[in-house]
């Protein structure tokens, strides 16, 4: 569905950070991005929705495909159209309008009001929380009712592949395993994800396959599966490990020196 070549990108012309990114997503799969802060992930996100201009950044070189359509060329409205939404970090809801207003401006790009429709039912039903508080402001919201009204909002341009940037980010752990579960329904129901995590374990836990980055570079690519196996990708990026962290990158190419880091 999605496919990233070759993806460079820097801000303000300045030393870049995304170089050389490849990735694919699958159609109605889960794949989870995965690193530290800075290693370039949100980056990788802003190039897929088309928001690198809003943050002074723009592509050095690559390309960007979904469903076999050259996307990094359109503008953000085009792509949303293309079936792509986002989940941003931090949520960024209209804080001042109503959870039905929130909704509503997230179906703006729609030219199908039965398809709006469905999807307005849709969410209420995903978040019954929404639908009994729709007429309180978003500002009022806790935190995981905001995250919640976040996707909610992205949900409503019926996207085939939905970004989600850190969407347990703030979460108290019960909350976190909510929007767990209610990312791994979004996927059932045949909405593809790519799932933009600091939190490892819980992105794994749900996605096909996963990507690692350091330092604006993918460093190791794997089945979900395998990298939640991985001792490198434990101790290193899971946290589950004892001590300071040792050149992580380092560590894994010393374990299997030559390795190519595919799927």
């Amino acid at each position: 569905m999605l496919v990233v070549q070759d993806l460079t990108v820097a801000y303000q012309s300045s030393v870049p950070a995304v170089q050389d990114v490849s990735l694919e997503v699958q159609d109605k799969a889960v794949v989870a991005l995965l690193g530290a802060n800075g290693a370039g992930k949100t980056t990788i996100i802003r190039a897929i929705s088309g928001l690198l201009s809003l943050h002074r950044a723009g592509m050095l070189n690559g390309s960007i495909f979904f469903d076999g359509e050259r996307i990094d060329r359109l503008n953000t409205t085009q792509i949303v159209r293309r079936g792509i939404a986002q989940v941003l970090e931090g949520r960024r809801l209209f804080s001042d309008l109503t959870i039905e207003e929130n909704l509503r401006a997230g179906a703006l790009s729609s030219r199908d009001s039965g398809a709006t429709k469905r999807a307005y039912e849709w969410v209420m039903e995903l978040f019954p929380v929404l639908r009994e508080r729709r007429r309180s402001h978003a500002g009022y919201l806790s935190g995981g009712e905001q995250q919640m009204l976040a996707i909610g909002r992205a949900l409503m341009a019926t996207p085939k592949l939905l970004l989600m940037d850190e969407p347990s980010l703030g979460l108290a752990p019960s909350m976190v395993q909510q929007i767990r579960a209610i990312i791994a329904n979004i996927n059932a129901n045949g909405t593809a994800v790519l799932l933009v995590e600091q939190n490892a374990q819980m992105a794994l836990s749900i996605a096909h396959s996963g990507y690692v980055l350091d330092t604006g570079k993918v460093v190791l690519a794997q089945p979900a599966a395998k990298l939640l196996q991985d001792e490198s990708v434990r101790k290193f990026y899971l946290g589950l490990h004892e001590g300071g962290q040792r050149g992580k990158v380092e560590a894994l190419r010393e374990r299997q020196p030559g390795r190519k880091w595919t799927l």
